[in-house]
């Protein structure tokens, strides 16, 4: 699920309204992968969870192409876009945010996850010419990372401890999402809905035979014991929302469709206090809240 770095500027491609219902409901479904991902963990490894995600949302997109009459398999010049997002969008940041739930909580996973921008600010300033960090962008990109060390806290010091290693794995799901969303910006002959497919084909052929080789068969036997979630995250979570997602982009633009991000900490640290009892405490929201205030500057244009 790849979430483009700049903010929304200028008039909506769309009406407003539509623009605001399609970024609602998009954030909505996306932040309802920490909820499902949350009651698999114990029961269902990481890596398993991971798999049976890309590969359902895989076959339902597959399904829609087969529909629409177009063929869901990869064309040759598709192939290395299709390896390259399957990697950083797919299996390795899905692996990562299933075993940094159970670690540190839904909210403060969603919070860092949202920091993405921050990563991608950082890589363009050295990558693009015309992407330099102003001065007030840059005081963006220190506050955001400032109030990531705020929300981890005390933890965030001690080597070692269960809220420092999910914290970092949630940076590297961050880093990994900038990443790319640096390399989507590049590639302009396929169409979103193809690339949203590919990257699901190869996460999941990824996932699948690494949870054999390093879980065994029963870590995909569980996955049948947990169904109704386990398909859920495949469809509600994955397959629906990146469908609209890509299709959000193409009618609204990716700098207006990048409010998805700033929306989804929201969702998720609501569902986590609604069906998961977690507690927020003033820490983790003030923390939160400077995470998203430090993108907003570091990925404005004004």
């Amino acid at each position: 699920m790849s979430q483009p770095a700049t903010p929304v500027t200028g008039l909506p491609v769309i009406g407003r309204p539509e623009l605001w219902a399609r970024m609602l409901f998009c954030a909505m479904m996306w932040s309802s992968g920490f909820l499902f991902m949350r009651l698999l963990t114990g029961s269902v490894t990481p890596i398993a969870m991971a798999g049976a995600r890309a590969a359902i949302a895989a076959v339902l997109l597959a399904t829609f192409f087969v529909i629409r009459g177009e063929s869901p398999l990869p064309r040759r010049h598709e192939i290395v876009p299709f390896l390259v997002l399957g990697t950083l969008n797919g299996w390795m940041p899905n692996i990562l945010t299933a075993f940094a739930l159970t670690q540190i909580s839904t909210a403060s996973s969603a919070m860092i996850q949202a920091s993405g921008p921050l990563m991608v600010a950082v890589i363009a300033h050295f990558a693009f010419a015309e992407e330099r960090l102003s001065l007030i962008r840059f005081f963006g990109v220190v506050m955001g990372f400032c109030g990531m060390g705020l929300l981890i806290g005390p933890d965030a010091f001690t080597f070692g401890s269960a809220s420092n290693i999910g914290a970092l794995a949630m940076t590297l799901v961050a880093a990994s999402y900038a990443l790319g969303n640096l390399y989507t910006r590049k590639v302009r002959a396929i169409a979103p809905l193809r690339l949203a497919l590919g990257q699901q084909w190869c996460s999941g052929l990824v996932a699948v035979p690494l949870a054999l080789l390093i879980d065994g068969p029963q870590a995909l036997t569980a996955l049948f014991d947990h169904l109704v979630p386990v398909l859920a995250l495949g469809s509600v979570s994955t397959a629906i929302p990146i469908s609209f997602f890509m299709v959000l982009i193409s009618k609204a633009g990716p700098t207006r469709a990048a409010m998805v991000g700033y929306l989804m900490p929201i969702f998720a640290t609501g569902l986590s206090i609604a069906f998961l009892g977690e507690h927020v405490g003033l820490r983790e929201v003030a923390g939160g809240a400077i995470i998203l205030t430090g993108v907003w500057f570091a990925t404005s244009k004004r």
